[in-house]
C-alpha cells in the first residue's frame, strides 16, 4: 500500500515564520490561494515541550483547513516524515514579500 505524502509548508505570517506539516495541500477555489489540511503534530507524550512547537499548536487548534495566500508561502516540500513544526521570528532580508502590481483605481 502506497504511503500517504507528508507536505512541510513554510510561509510568513505578521512578522513570523510559519513551518507547519501536512497530509494534504492544494490549489485553492479561492483564487490566489493554498488549502492545507490534516495537519500533522509531534507527539505529544514527549519529556521536552518545544514552546515554537505549542504556539503552533494552540494557533491551529481546532483548524480542519487552513487558506493560505500564495504570496505568503515561502517553500512547499513533500517529506518522507513529519518534523517539529515551528514558528519563529522573520529575522533579516532573506525573506521578502512578493512583489504586486499597485492597484490604481478607474478614473471613470
Amino acid at each position: 500500500m502506497a504511503k500517504t505524502p507528508i507536505f512541510r509548508v513554510i510561509f510568513q505570517n505578521q512578522g513570523e515564520v510559519f513551518e507547519i506539516y501536512a497530509r494534504q495541500i492544494f490549489q485553492s477555489e479561492l483564487w490566489g490561494f493554498i488549502e492545507v489540511e490534516e495537519f500533522v503534530f509531534g507527539e505529544r507524550s514527549q519529556l521536552l515541550v518545544d514552546p515554537g512547537e505549542e504556539k503552533l499548536k494552540a494557533a491551529f487548534e481546532g483548524v480542519k483547513r487552513s487558506y493560505i495566500p500564495l504570496n505568503t508561502i515561502i517553500r512547499i516540500d513533500e517529506v518522507e516524515k513529519e518534523g517539529t513544526g515551528k514558528v519563529s521570528e522573520a529575522k533579516g532580508d532573506n525573506i521578502r514579500p512578493f512583489p504586486v502590481m499597485p492597484h490604481i483605481p478607474s478614473r471613470d
